[in-house]
């Protein structure tokens, strides 16, 4: 038996994650599920230490200029 309203719940989570991350707000969730998975023994980071590390990654912060790539 589909179970429709868990379809329609799985594809707004998806579609919400997706545009999440087209504007650069990343899933500090997922991060930390990935964490407590295939790293136990370390601690995850906190929030703000995520969405800076993650804002660091994407424009190149502390490089020296702007970095896409």
């Amino acid at each position: 038996m589909i179970r429709w309203g868990e379809r329609l719940s799985d594809a707004a989570r998806c579609l919400c994650d997706s545009a999440r991350l087209m504007v650069g707000l990343p899933n500090y969730e997922a991060y930390v599920a990935h964490m407590a998975k295939t790293h136990p023994g370390q601690a995850p980071m906190t929030y703000e230490q995520f969405f800076r590390e993650r804002q660091d990654a994407r424009y190149g912060g502390g490089k020296g200029g702007f970095r896409c790539c």
